[in-house]
């Protein structure tokens, strides 16, 4: 089947908040005729189905709704609103059993008879268990041996052998824990929802009135709108008219407010600060800056990382293994070791309740999201859970110096006219050269050209040479414009010019050399020299020590600059190593090696013209990609301002992600196999196992929100 014959379509269900309920759906639709993949997000409540053209949505959804979960739609009921029902309908349940089982027990204790407080001890399990039979059924349908059935299992078995305090408090604190793991997950949804209510509903749209509010769904790319002092932004779009300062933390982490002018472009979900602006629409809303961080949050969350890759190996076999040795416990040592079949049956059912992963299972999920949630706030975009245990195991780091060291605007200080041409000369050639490129040193050769008044015409036959420079026709004539190594490979550099150019790069300035290109039988000829500067980030040496304290043991700088300048730059910013005149496979192969000595490392690039390097590294991130589609489908991680210093935070979030996990995983281990030993010898309770499975949920949950304040 071709890839265009296929689509996704994207269910909201109520009550997806535990990965037993995404696993009905996985194995519902996994043998389905026609679907490609399923990608359950229980965080978000959602599924997304990558299917055949030909597949009818309302078919999926039936099959979906056959598990007994129920699929939302925007007719119905938001997904906030089937939430919130939700958790009250299950707090009230919780409450309700927990109030029983206390009155049963108060009523035992005060002597009464023993039939009021098996009946008390009844209602409490009934209440409860509504919680947990219905999914039990569901999961037994579906051939699927989960947490529930165990619990519907052991809650049975007590009842048998006469133990309804005990089965109640069993299904009281499971259904306890239950209401812990959908309150968890509905904080942790809602910080992602809150970066959707950053987007005010409505904007001040013009019309042939005046300006009109109007739902923001509703505006056009090319509408113009006005946005009041301290209002919020409701759309990306540029400034036609008017000035203020535009706090755009929301969207890039930045702490300081920016300048915003005529020409500056302006994004949905920032605040706009003393001044009213007229902005002209660039987005719809659907596609704007701020809708493309939420799309991307809530992708990240679908993704398994390895740990839960890992949880998730561990539970399926864990879990019936467990189950297996507790019929077995039962079946085999009263019948070979003698012993009541009350007692053996009364510790396999200990052991039913022990094999409930609730806690492992949870641990994982809940600590990915919150940590994606808490870097997105601070303007850093994680592709998903992968990338985000990636970075914490960060060893090495390498960055391109143009817009990452440095700003990236470069400006013409020099012009060194060669062979008797003047510097008008110069700059013409070299203005109709770069007129047609957007490359930073272009831009700076552009400007200069302008501010001198240079007449120039574009060239014509533009030929780009990967890393070294450019080549073009003007009035017939080829010129070319090079870097050091260009004029270096064609063999024309000579003593002066050698001289010439290693003063300029010994001052940390970058060269562009004009020369006239072979055409005929004519030779190549040096016509001129420009020099350019670029200045380092005021943030980079700063950023840079952040990076080494977070654990970094090497920096290394990869540029297709000359190694001169590249390493004066290096040393003023404290980089260990720096790297000059490398092509785009040079840095590829510079990324590869560091790979093999240190195995994690992540480049730093710009997003598109480091796309290759960036790829080859560990973990590949952005800078400066406010807006830009394109460094956001190339980098796992978008640092959506120019702020450096968000490196460091991300890799101290990625290790206090990684630290959490691993404590969570390892916790509930221990748990589980310290009641697995003492149920084996006899010791643990019925209530005392699910106690603990309730109490390292309830532990790790805690421990996982805890990044939301990272």
């Amino acid at each position: 089947m071709k890839e265009e014959t296929l689509r996704t379509t994207e269910f909201k269900i109520e009550g997806l908040d535990c990965p037993e309920e995404s696993k009905l759906i996985e194995n519902r639709l996994k043998n389905f005729q026609g679907v490609r993949s399923i990608t359950p997000n229980f965080v978000q409540g959602k599924v997304k189905i990558v299917h055949e053209n030909d597949i009818d949505s309302k078919l999926l959804a039936s099959e979906i709704e056959a598990t007994g979960l129920r699929v939302l739609t925007d007719k119905v009921e938001s997904g906030e609103e089937s939430s919130k029902r939700d958790l009250n309908r299950v707090l009230g349940l919780v409450g309700s059993s927990g109030a029983l089982l206390t009155l049963g027990l108060i009523v035992r204790w005060a002597g009464a008879p023993a039939n009021i407080s098996t009946l008390l001890f009844v209602g409490s399990i009934l209440l409860g268990g509504a919680l947990i039979a219905p999914k039990a059924f569901r999961a037994i349908l579906s051939r699927t041996l989960d947490m529930n059935v165990l619990m519907t299992a052991a809650v049975t078995g007590a009842a048998v052998i006469g133990e309804w305090a005990e089965a109640a408090a069993v299904v009281f604190l499971f259904s306890f824990s239950e209401y812990l793991e959908r309150f968890s997950i509905a904080r942790a949804r809602k910080a992602v929802d809150s970066l959707l209510n950053l987007t005010p509903p409505v904007a001040l749209v013009k019309d042939d009135s005046g300006f009109t509010e109007k739902p923001v769904s509703e505006v056009k790319v090319g509408d113009l709108i006005q946005v009041r002092a301290g209002d919020r932004i409701p759309i990306d779009g540029t400034v036609t008219q008017g000035a203020s300062s535009v706090d755009q933390s929301p969207i890039t982490g930045e702490s300081v407010p920016v300048e915003k002018n005529r020409g500056d472009a302006v994004f949905a979900g920032t605040i706009n600060g003393e001044g009213a602006l007229e902005i002209v629409a660039t987005k719809a809303a659907s596609d704007s800056a701020l809708a493309g961080i939420v799309r991307l949050v809530e992708d990240a969350q679908g993704e398994r990382a390895p740990a839960q890759r890992f949880v998730d190996r561990f539970a399926a076999v864990y879990t019936p293994a467990v189950f297996i040795l507790a019929v077995g416990m039962l079946v085999i040592m009263p019948t070979f070791f003698g012993g009541a079949w009350s007692i053996w049956l009364y510790r396999s059912l200990v052991l039913l309740v022990i094999a409930c992963p609730c806690a492992l299972v949870i641990s994982t999920p809940v600590s990915m999201v919150s940590g994606l949630t808490a870097m997105a706030k601070k303007g850093v975009l994680v592709k998903g859970g992968t990338h985000l245990e990636a970075l914490g195991k960060i060893r090495a780091l390498a960055v391109d110096k143009t817009g990452t060291i440095t700003e990236g605007k470069p400006k013409v200080t020099g012009v060194f006219p060669m062979n008797g041409k003047s510097e008008n000369e110069i700059l013409t050639i070299a203005a109709s050269l770069d007129a047609s490129s957007n490359h930073p040193l272009a831009e700076a050769v552009m400007k200069y050209a302008d501010e001198k008044n240079v007449q120039y015409v574009e060239a014509a036959n533009m030929k780009a040479i990967s890393g070294m420079g450019v080549r073009g026709q003007i009035d017939g004539h080829d010129y070319f414009l090079g870097n050091h190594h260009f004029v270096e490979k064609l063999g024309i550099c000579s003593k002066e010019l050698e001289a010439l150019l290693s003063e300029i790069e010994a001052s940390a300035q970058s060269v562009i050399v004009v020369g006239h290109a072979p055409h005929g039988a004519g030779d190549e000829e040096v016509l001129g020299v420009l020099s350019v500067a670029d200045t380092v980030r005021k943030e980079s040496k700063a950023a840079l020590a952040a990076i080494h304290s977070a654990g970094i043991k090497a920096v290394v700088m990869l540029s297709g600059d000359n190694t001169r300048t590249a390493g004066v730059i290096a040393s003023q910013v404290g980089i260990d190593d720096a790297r000059g005149n490398l092509l785009p496979e040079d840095k590829i192969n510079a990324v590869r090696d560091l790979v093999k000595q240190y195995r994690y490392v992540a480049m730093i690039g710009d997003g598109v013209n480091d796309a290759p390097a960036m790829a080859a590294a560990t973990v590949g991130i952005a800078m400066g990609s406010v807006g830009t589609d394109t460094a956001i489908e190339v980098a796992d991680v978008t640092l959506m301002n120019d702020d450096l210093s968000k490196v460091a935070e991300a890799i101290l979030t990625g290790r206090r992600t990684l630290r959490v996990i691993q404590f969570n995983i390892g916790f509930a281990l221990i748990v589980k196999f310290a009641f697995l030993g003492l149920a084996l010898m006899g010791i643990s309770s019925l209530w005392l196992a699910i106690l603990a499975d309730t109490g390292a949920t309830l532990l790790v949950i805690a421990n996982a929100l805890r990044l939301l304040r990272s």
